[in-house]
Parts: C-alpha cells; sequence; structure tokens
C-alpha cells in the first residue's frame, strides 16, 4: 500500500480511509486475546471521535507519553520507550509527514525493519476499545495518538493484536533500528556489566531489561518488580556516594507506573548521602514508572 496515493485518493473523494487489509474487525485482534463474548463488544473510534482537538504527537516524543494498555507487549513498549530516546532511529519509524492538521484522512504510516529493509505499514486510526476503554496503548495525555497508532501499525506487521501479546524485547528492538542485540543474562553476568551498559548508553545503544515468569499473570512482587514483565533501560551512571562510587542503572516500567522499592527507589534513604548537584540532576521522585 502506497501511504501517498491512498491519501491523495481519500482526500479527492473527502473519504477517511479504510483499511481492508486489516479491518476495523474481531479477525484483527485474534481468536483468543479476549473471551469470546468480550470479542464482539469491542468498538473502533477514530481520534478525531475521541477528542475535538487530536494530535499525532504533542511537545515531542517520550516514554512518558506510553501507558501499557490490556495487551501483554511490554516487550514492544519497552523497545519503544528507548527509541524515544534516540531521535535519530525514531524518525525512520515515525515519517513526519503525517497529523490530524493537514491533510487529514485518517489514514497513517510507519516503518519497521523486516528481513534487511524497511517496510512501510499503512494503517487507519480506528483504534479498538472494550468498556470505554483503550484495548491498546493509551495516551498518558489523553488528545496525543502516536503511541496508539504505532502499535496498531506494529499489530498489523506481526497479523494481528492478539499476535503483540508475549515476545522478546530483543525482537522489538531490532524491528526498530535494523541493528544487532547483544544479550546478557543476570543469572551470570559479565564481571563488567556496569562498565558495559555505562558504554552502551553512551554510545546510544537502545536497551532494555526483562523479568522471567509468566507474562499473564504479571504478579507485582513485594520489591515493586513485575514477573514476566519487560522493562527500558533508560540511563547508566557512576555517581560519588559516601567514601567511594556508585553505579546506578535507571529503569522505566511501560505500564506507566509501578516502580522498584527498594535501594535507590524514589524515596530511599540512599539519595540523602548523594551530593545535591547529583540528586537535583538524577532523581525525579514522580509515580511515572522510572526508578534507579
Amino acid at each position: 500500500q502506497d501511504f501517498k496515493d491512498l491519501q491523495a485518493l481519500c482526500l479527492s473523494q473527502g473519504l477517511l480511509f479504510e483499511d481492508v487489509t486489516f479491518p476495523a474487525h474481531v479477525s484483527s485482534i485474534g481468536p483468543t486475546l479476549l473471551p469470546e463474548e468480550k470479542l464482539w463488544q469491542i468498538q473502533w473510534k477514530r481520534p478525531t471521535e475521541l477528542q475535538r482537538n487530536p494530535y499525532l504527537i504533542m511537545d515531542g516524543v517520550s516514554r512518558f507519553d506510553i501507558m501499557q494498555g490490556e495487551i501483554g507487549d511490554c516487550w514492544m513498549l519497552a523497545a519503544l520507550g528507548s527509541l524515544t530516546l534516540r531521535k535519530q532511529f525514531l524518525e525512520n519509524v515515525l515519517p513526519k509527514d503525517q497529523g490530524f492538521q493537514d491533510d487529514y484522512a485518517g489514514i497513517f504510516h510507519f516503518r519497521f525493519w523486516q528481513y534487511g529493509e524497511w517496510v512501510d505499514v499503512v494503517i487507519d486510526d480506528r483504534l479498538p476499545f472494550l468498556n470505554g476503554r483503550y484495548l491498546s496503548v493509551h495516551p498518558r495525555t489523553s488528545n496525543e495518538f502516536w503511541p496508539s497508532l504505532l502499535e496498531k501499525a506494529y499489530a498489523k506487521l506481526r497479523g494481528s493484536y492478539q499476535n503483540l501479546n508475549g515476545g522478546y524485547l530483543s525482537d522489538a528492538l531490532v524491528d526498530l533500528t535494523g541493528g544487532v542485540q547483544v544479550q546478557f543474562s543476570l543469572k551470570d553476568p559479565p564481571p563488567d556489566l556496569e562498565e558495559i551498559l555505562k558504554a552502551a548508553d553512551k554510545s546510544c545503544c537502545l536497551m532494555g531489561c526483562s523479568t522471567s515468569g509468566q507474562s499473564r499473570r504479571n504478579i507485582e512482587l513485594r520489591n515493586g518488580i513485575v514477573q514476566g514483565h519487560a522493562y527500558t533501560v533508560t540511563g547508566a551512571v557512576k555517581i560519588p556516594y559516601k567514601n567511594g562510587w556508585k553505579h546506578i542503572i535507571r529503569i522505566w516500567n511501560p505500564w506507566g507506573h509501578g516502580e522498584w522499592k527498594g535501594p535507590w527507589s524514589d524515596n530511599s534513604p540512599q539519595w540523602d548521602c548523594v551530593e545535591p548537584k547529583y540528586r537535583e540532576a538524577l532523581l525525579r521522585n514522580k509515580d511515572d514508572g522510572e526508578f534507579w
């Protein structure tokens, strides 16, 4: 499908695009994502029906725009959170020639790396709702829609929303960059893992991490970490602490809330022993899913 041709056709006819190859139908959701009676209750709505002034992007793109919906695609959203930190890669995936303001025709497109080339995926902007709630990723700002539409394009690429329900962070990182992925097991980490992470952060690598466990159950442990869940690594620094140095790593939860409660978490006493200039630069005490 050619985005420009389809957009021009819709504009000339005064119609909003309806994608027959990924229709607003149960087939695009997948047969087993929800119980059957719920599948048939799904409604599809365009952002223009939900908001008076929808935008694709407001005030730039940030990981904090993303809040995971009912679909278990934290692996993809954690990769997407990482992508937002690297604007030079983001522009490949999220073309700038679209929006709700100029030449709006209900059609959008996104690019993903597949088998050695960038593939352009065209979608319409009808999003799935169940009982008035987003089934898909929902925007933290109610009228910003890039996360929901990008997720829909990725669901189309994979065949259905159901096919996003569980997956590997490393696959999503490759699909969003065309890069090469490396994994480290934390059961048997390399001795210089902290230095590797710091160097990776400096050289603009995208990073994520995940916990083992049943992704369908998503049990939150007492320490605040969720089992069977994927996170974005958003920073790695070395700071003066007491009489030495401490390596700390910053992580973001695609739920948009739910944080680690142990040492170096937002309210932990460790921060009292850190020089104010470091504390002010590094610590954001908010329930936004991000923690050291």
